[in-house]
């Protein structure tokens, strides 16, 4: 019998405490509150949680600081946002953070467990398997977030190398600019960002990704991006797109 998810949730106001917790328990899963941060600090050590729900407006103390302390000696737990800022800037704030994704209140039950069960999704592959096969002179460790290239360890940042393995596990395909948004940035489609073309352009230049070499990481008119293999090359002029 699998065992039941642990779900962690730090939420001052009683009432918005117990709509979400009666959420996430009718969903099947277990629902652990936290009313202050100092109760989170003094309770989290002996009970063990899954996921953490981490309200942004939090008395004495923000979510965004208690992230960044947590993620000092936890870089794992997926942690998603609740805030009622639906600002682009706060949003990425959080995710630069170390947040897995975030939810403007009022929370839906739907979208709550959804967003739940897709972050336990994002946070388990890596620990499934620890290599991409057949993509030399690349090679990647995934549990231990490394990557080489012809032997010799390239230092990315965590975005960088989460991005580049999204797109070495689809070799071929065309991924959307909407995907690359949901599955790495893990923002809305509608939240306007350049970052994915600066992240882009930065990986060509640091790995060669461009011109005659044997990897190319193409940009797809309307379509998105296309990372493929010289020797591999599909003549079709757009596949069919990857929606993730």
């Amino acid at each position: 019998m699998s065992r039941t998810l642990q779900i962690g949730l730090v939420e001052d106001d009683p009432t918005q405490a117990k709509i979400i917790s009666t959420m996430i328990e009718n969903s099947g899963m277990d629902c652990l509150h936290y009313g202050t941060e100092l109760d989170f600090r003094r309770r989290m050590g002996p009970e063990s949680i899954d996921l953490l729900l981490l309200d942004w407006n939090l008395p004495g103390v923000s979510g965004l600081d208690l992230l960044r302390e947590l993620r000092q000696t936890n870089a794992t737990l997926p942690v998603i946002f609740l805030t009622g800022n639906d600002q682009e800037s706060d949003i990425v704030t959080g995710l630069q953070a170390g947040a897995d994704d975030y939810i403007v209140k009022p929370a839906r039950a739907a979208e709550l467990v959804a967003r739940i069960k897709s972050a336990m999704r994002r946070a388990a592959p890596l620990s499934n398997a620890n290599i991409i096969e057949d993509v030399e002179p690349f090679g990647f460790d995934l549990d231990r977030r490394r990557l080489t290239l012809h032997g010799e360890q390239i230092e990315l940042t965590d975005r960088e190398f989460d991005l580049l393995v999204f797109l070495f596990q689809r070799r071929g395909k065309v991924v959307s600019r909407e995907t690359l948004l949901s599955q790495v940035w893990r923002v809305g489609p509608n939240v306007a960002t350049r970052s994915i073309d600066t992240y882009v352009s930065r990986l060509r230049k640091r790995l060669g990704l461009q011109g005659d070499s044997e990897w190319r990481l193409e940009g797809i008119y309307q379509h998105g991006y296309r990372l493929v293999r010289s020797s591999n090359d599909d003549p079709a002029d757009v596949p069919e797109a990857d929606v993730g």
